[in-house]
């Protein structure tokens, strides 16, 4: 079973589009589906037990230094941690975005107690149509993800 794209006229039977058709795009099938978000890291196991941690995911370990990081009722995507020689330089291109649905603060707490670290908290202004508030964190390895609550979003479907 694969992912939709949205491409070209809409399809006979395609699923509606959030907010309404859009002119000119359709829905189409495709035979691919997002199989893991893979990280480069120089101690797999430690990212890996702190991402398993976080997201209350199972461990398994697929190859030397390779580790999955799964969701047990097999709903969420997978993260998966690769030994590499070379340190992280610079910031991430691709970073994850976490949401509770309880304090944000709260969470926040729980992720450094588990050893994220703290970076800043940002809120966008109130001009934009959506404005958000998150907290920036970091892993153990300096990967840099955010953190929200379901009631500092605005937006989402």
């Amino acid at each position: 079973m694969g992912l939709t794209a949205r491409r070209g006229r809409p399809a006979s039977g395609s699923l509606p589009l959030a907010g309404g058709p859009v002119p000119g795009v359709g829905v189409v099938k495709v035979p691919v589906s997002l199989l893991a978000v893979v990280v480069d890291c120089r101690d797999p196991l430690r990212q890996a037990e702190f991402w398993a941690q976080v997201l209350a995911y199972k461990l398994s370990r697929r190859n030397p230094g390779e580790f999955q990081v799964s969701d047990p009722a097999g709903v969420g995507g997978s993260l998966y941690f690769m030994k590499v020689p070379e340190p992280k330089v610079g910031k991430n291109r691709l970073h994850l975005d976490l949401v509770t649905s309880g304090s944000m603060e709260d969470e926040v707490m729980r992720l450094a107690g588990a050893g994220a670290e703290l970076v800043e908290v940002r809120e966008d202004p109130a001009s934009l149509d959506n404005p958000d508030t998150w907290t920036v964190m970091r892993d153990p390895e300096g990967n840099e993800f955010c953190v929200t609550s379901a009631s500092t979003i605005t937006g989402w479907d």
